[in-house]
């Protein structure tokens, strides 16, 4: 009986050393596992188009979601308020990389970490909004890609599709520093080509509709840069500007999907997957906090999209060149 209880005691001893030592296996393989921490505003259009690039653009390299590396995606639902928790808590799950899609959350994450190599996307100009000092030579832990619009070339198509436009809004939240360096381009471009420039900001989304409305017969249409606030509550300004009868010349394809009339603009995708390079880098080099410091901005130089929303053309009653036509994606 005492050799039979042994032999038990034996058994569970091995039993319990084989358990071990698969946990210390798992928690080997964890340790492998790169984390990347995503820290996306909104989930409006163009962000997301952001992010689902990026992740593909990982992918492609190897670095896939679920086996070698694990994504830490959280929104803040287009508010502020969220940004700072999320940052602590990409920060505090031991990041190794932190991707920030849009102004409010790569300026809030920078505030939290030196020590985290940190990529954005969807920024507009990173130095004017007080993130960066320098786009060429970062010298910190923050590179990325702008989102910065061919602006002229969005009010170019304008003219070609309104020919006999006078007037024309540009229309943003006050709050936006990227917006208002993409209204002082516009305003530019469209003084340029002989039309006068209506400046109409807005401060939050539930004053759109009155803004829109106090524009009706007084301008030919409206230009909206990429506007987080408006570009979030894309939907209702476009329903508001047919209504009015106010062609919305919009920043990116996205917003057309979502009712804009019409975009010469970035893909947003393709943004991500270019964001995911400079990633894949980072995540490869011996120092990535010095890789990331020598990382100048990117700025995407082609994949430009001319894009229409054949809804609205319709319910405005607009007669589409056919130059534009040969080269448009159509919603």
């Amino acid at each position: 009986m005492k050799k039979f209880l042994a032999v038990l005691l034996s058994l569970a001893m091995v039993f319990t050393f084989a358990a071990c030592g698969e946990e210390a296996s798992q928690g080997g393989q964890d340790a492998d596992v790169i984390k990347i921490g995503v820290m996306q505003f909104g989930e409006f259009t163009a962000l997301q188009n952001a992010f689902e690039g990026f992740k593909e653009g990982l992918a492609d390299a190897g670095f896939v979601d679920g086996e070698n590396i694990k994504i830490n995606y959280l929104s803040a639902a287009a508010d502020t308020a969220n940004c700072p928790t999320i940052a602590e808590t990409l920060i505090n799950d031991g990041s190794d990389l932190i991707f920030a899609i849009a102004t409010p959350s790569v300026s809030c994450v920078k505030e939290k970490t030196t020590d985290i190599p940190i990529l954005f996307t969807a920024v507009t100009d990173p130095v004017a909004s007080g993130i960066l000092a320098d786009a060429n030579n970062p010298g910190g832990n923050i590179s990325g890609t702008s989102d910065m619009n061919p602006v002229a070339e969005q009010i170019d198509l304008l003219k070609e599709l309104l020919p006999n436009a006078q007037k024309v809004a540009v229309m943003y939240c006050s709050s936006e520093s990227n917006s208002a360096a993409q209204f002082e381009l516009a305003k530019a471009q469209i003084e340029s080509l002989g039309m006068q420039c209506v400046q109409q900001t807005v401060s939050a989304i539930d004053e759109v509709k009155s803004a829109i409305e106090s524009l009706a017969g007084k301008v030919d249409a409206i230009y909206i840069p990429t506007d987080n606030t408006l570009a979030d509550g894309m939907t209702l300004v476009s329903a508001t500007a047919n209504e009015c009868g106010i062609p919305t010349i919009v920043g990116e394809p996205g917003q057309v999907e979502n009712g804009g009339t019409a975009t010469f603009g970035i893909d947003y995708f393709e943004l991500g997957k270019q964001t995911a390079a400079m990633a894949v880098e980072i995540l490869n080099a011996e120092d990535p906090l010095a890789a990331v410091a020598a990382m100048p901005v990117g700025f995407q130089t082609k994949d430009c999209v001319t894009a229409i929303n054949q809804a609205g053309i319709d319910a405005l009653g607009l007669e589409v060149p056919q130059s534009i036509l040969d080269r448009a994606q159509v919603f």
